[in-house]
């Protein structure tokens, strides 16, 4: 049977993560709908824990949150699981092969990656990175899957210039984007590091929406010579068996 103060002491946990600079029992009662002395007697031993801090009536996320956050690791078991089928792709096509999960509709991180034999190779590998959305074949592909709505409120900034290759223009970017939607597979060229070459597919759930993304990348000049489609048809193949792992990971 469950535990109601637990499950409480973690919605309030969670919806103070909505509130940076803090926010008091009496507001944080309204917010979830509970009597302010049960949402009171949680804080506090919340705060007890550690799990939160308190200042002048002030409730806060507390130093274990951090501490547990650091320790946690969101994609244990997944990565081990698409780590097999990354090295079985680098292996075939001979060029650095990295999957990123999609942990929301613009932000993803990139957990398996496998590198080419190639001695030649502009890669650096780049789990841990932060990727530039419109300047790299991953972001292009989460990119595509926005609503006309979310990509005009992302649109309103200025684009980042990491080359003289990178797209600044919006208009251009969006154009790019439509043809990414028709072909389904994202190519960056130059775009974030020159001589950098990459093409990205997405991995669709069960239901078709984007879960990850798989991508290839090289030295330029190498991978241009050979047929896109000696890259696409391989990294496809690959997202397909990736959707029938993880669906298998979920259910188990």
């Amino acid at each position: 049977m469950m535990n109601r103060s637990v499950i409480r002491a973690m919605t309030l946990l969670s919806r103070i993560s909505n509130y940076p600079d803090g926010v008091t029992a009496t507001e944080l009662a309204n917010d979830v709908g509970l009597a302010r002395p049960t949402v009171f007697r949680l804080l506090l031993s919340l705060e007890h824990s550690g799990f939160l801090a308190k200042n002048d009536g002030v409730f806060s996320l507390g130093w274990e949150v951090a501490r547990l956050g650091r320790r946690a690791d969101p994609h244990r078991g997944i990565a081990a699981q698409v780590q097999v089928n990354v090295d079985q792709l680098a292996t075939e096509i001979n060029e650095t092969v990295g999957y990123a999960v999609v942990t929301g509709p613009t932000m993803f991180d990139l957990v398996a990656e496998a590198q080419s034999t190639h001695l030649l190779s502009p890669n650096k590998g780049y789990i841990g990175e932060d990727l530039p959305l419109h300047a790299s074949a991953t972001g292009k592909i989460l990119l595509a899957d926005l609503d006309a709505d979310q990509l005009d409120t992302l649109l309103t900034t200025p684009l980042e210039g990491f080359t003289r290759y990178t797209i600044t223009e919006a208009d251009q970017l969006r154009f790019e984007l439509s043809e990414i939607r028709s072909r389904r597979y994202s190519i960056l060229d130059g775009e974030l590091e020159e001589g950098l070459y990459a093409v990205a597919v997405p991995v669709n759930d069960k239901l078709g929406n984007v879960i990850g993304v798989l991508s290839a990348s090289g030295l330029d000049q190498r991978m241009k010579s050979a047929h896109i489609q000696s890259f696409i048809e391989p990294l496809r193949t690959t997202a397909e068996e990736l959707t029938q792992v993880l669906y298998r990971h979920q259910a188990g």
